[in-house]
């Protein structure tokens, strides 16, 4: 039996797209949710990227993403967390400031609120996808393939599959986020946790998620926002389709595991005016 498994996007436009200049995008190879060339490379040809953002996987081909850049499609995951922003007011800039280092590791975004370029709100934002194992390469090369553009005949003729690595993700930024939440708990500030909903459905069924809020609580310092890909006019569209919270202790019983240590609230303001500039406006 053929297997049910392919790229479903690349380089943000879906494989089903008919009129896409295909020639163009896998020439360009841009990414249209960093605005810049895709960041993923292969290893032994640095000068070409997989540019594949999700694919199609098992029987019942789910739409999973694969790279967290395709979480950034219109911006939304960072108007959705808005709500979080407790001291927000009309007048202040919003800025979004990328990999900000604090114990436990780099934060990939924050939203921050500012008054005159200092910072008076902020949301820390992780955002996580599924890893894969294997190798999507021969998908893709013959897709392009189908397209018209030549590829080398030991790409197009591979029997290389992929599979999806969902226990090792899903431990992994459990972890991550236990390492980080004590952190913020201990500010008074929020955590969330951006995935897919195909990944929160397993971290649900495979790890102590009982006292994890199914109606997320503006109270809770750790939130998780699960994403889907619906099909809309040919494309793959991301919409918001749950949303929970937790707390530091919550995190905790997920895992089993000790608090890590925390870092003041002045240090990290001192980090995120230290970034702050117009490039990192938040536009909508």
């Amino acid at each position: 039996m053929a297997s049910a498994n392919n790229i479903a996007e690349i380089y943000g436009i879906s494989i089903y797209n008919n009129t896409a200049d295909w020639n163009n995008l896998i020439e360009q190879q841009q990414c249209p949710y960093l605005g810049r060339k895709c960041l993923k490379n292969r290893k032994s040809e640095a000068e070409l990227t997989i540019g594949t953002c999700s694919v199609t996987y098992g029987k019942d081909k789910k739409d999973v993403i694969i790279c967290p850049h395709r979480l950034l499609e219109r911006r939304q995951i960072f108007t959705d967390c808005l709500h979080l922003l407790n001291s927000h007011e009309p007048g202040n800039e919003l800025h979004i400031v990328a990999e900000v280092p604090i114990p436990g590791g780099n934060v990939d975004y924050f939203l921050v609120s500012t008054r005159d370029r200092k910072v008076k709100d902020f949301v820390a934002i992780e955002l996580q996808t599924l890893d894969t194992t294997g190798t999507v390469w021969p998908f893709r090369q013959r897709f392009v393939n189908s397209k018209g553009i030549l590829v080398k005949p030991e790409d197009l003729n591979s029997k290389k599959s992929f599979g999806m690595n969902w226990k090792m993700t899903a431990k992994t930024i459990l972890v991550q986020m236990h390492h980080k939440i004590e952190t913020f708990e201990h500010i008074n500030k929020h955590l969330v946790l951006v995935v897919q909903n195909h990944l929160l459905d397993y971290m649900a069924s495979e790890f102590s998620f009982a006292h994890i809020s199914d109606n997320a609580r503006i109270g809770d310092s750790m939130h998780f926002h699960a994403y889907q890909l619906n099909e809309a006019s040919g494309k793959l569209r991301l919409n918001l389709v749950d949303r929970k919270s937790t707390d530091a202790e919550g995190i905790s019983k997920c895992l089993g595991l000790e608090s890590e240590a925390r870092i003041e609230l002045t240090e990290i303001i001192e980090k995120l005016e230290a970034k702050i500039s117009d490039s990192t406006l938040m536009t909508i």
